[in-house]
């Protein structure tokens, strides 16, 4: 809507530009972004363009701001350096590599877990889910009633409490193959870690998360966050980026009302701490109802009834 209006003004000048850039901003604030998140974002744009510059030079003024605009949507948006995404699991690979899910209670992360394993299953890999969540009545239940619906190998205990001695017996168990996988003719490539949750940031969960994450060494550790919770999304992923490496987001529940801008800010808040780990940039996935998302340079879609992607 910005850029349209932009479009019809005769003249680009200094007053047009500030209004498209407000009225982007304005966009950015009503879908739950984080203010200063938005501030940066004006300021970088504004700094892109230089009216007077491009008067001299006749550039095309509004090609040249959505030019900037659309560039700096991109870099927000960039799971790294040159594009690449922090982690790409590798068909076949062995051992296999490890995925962990963290997040708050009601985020969505075993049906995410399940889902993420099922995708790739499609994609021709062999997952595996490992339940660490000893935490919550019904999660065990949950996964491995999902699991067996999906045809995935599944492990977790209903007599150990203890979710980092799980999480250790379960990525073991598929990642190196051994030969009670061999007997159940699991060959996995991906292991996904489906981790406890808590109603709050407690320091509890976030001790948990640290030596779950320590004892099994993922591959990726993706934060999975509901949508709905807006511009509190910042907040609680600088909590859970101080306890895990997280190279990941996935926005759940995308079909109601919430925007999902949120994960702006929650990569924001990855990224601010991760300066001094340029090896492993933060990718941001949108997860729509059983669609999947990721926003990067090379954009796949994938939807629960079909095979291909795009």
């Amino acid at each position: 809507m910005a850029l349209a209006r932009m479009a019809k003004a005769p003249v680009v000048d200094d007053k047009v530009l500030a209004g498209c850039l407000n009225d982007f901003s304005r966009a950015l604030l009503q879908a739950d972004v984080r203010f200063e998140t938005v501030r940066s974002v004006q300021g970088s744009i504004r700094s892109a363009v230089n009216l007077q510059s491009l008067a001299a030079t006749g550039t095309n003024r509004r090609r040249a701001i959505q030019q900037a605009v659309e560039a700096e949507l991109r870099r927000m948006l960039e799971p790294g350096p040159g594009g690449k995404p922090s982690f790409a699991p590798t068909r076949g690979k062995k051992p296999a590599s490890v995925v962990m899910l963290i997040g708050l209670q009601g985020s969505g992360k075993t049906t995410t877990c399940v889902k993420y394993a099922d995708y790739h299953c499609r994609m021709g890999f062999s997952p595996a889910l490992v339940c660490a969540d000893t935490f919550r009545a019904g999660a065990l239940y949950q996964q491995r009633q999902s699991a067996a619906k999906a045809s995935i190998p599944f492990y977790g205990s209903y007599t150990e409490s203890d979710p980092v001695k799980v999480a250790v017996e379960g990525v073991d168990r598929f990642r190196n193959n051994d030969q009670a996988a061999d007997a159940e003719g699991c060959e996995c490539d991906l292991v996904n870690v489906d981790t406890s949750g808590r109603h709050g940031q407690e320091a509890a969960l976030l001790e948990e998360i640290r030596q779950v994450a320590e004892a099994t060494r993922p591959d990726l550790v993706v934060l999975v966050m509901d949508a709905s919770i807006g511009q509190a999304a910042f907040d609680q992923a600088l909590a859970f980026k101080q306890s895990a490496e997280v190279g990941a987001v996935i926005v759940t529940k995308m079909d109601g009302h919430a925007k999902g801008g949120g994960a702006l800010s929650a990569l924001s808040a990855c990224r601010a701490q991760s300066q001094c780990h340029p090896s492993q940039p933060v990718e941001i996935v949108w997860w729509y109802n059983w669609a999947a998302r990721t926003v990067s340079s090379d954009t796949w879609i994938m939807d629960a009834s079909s095979k291909s992607s795009s």
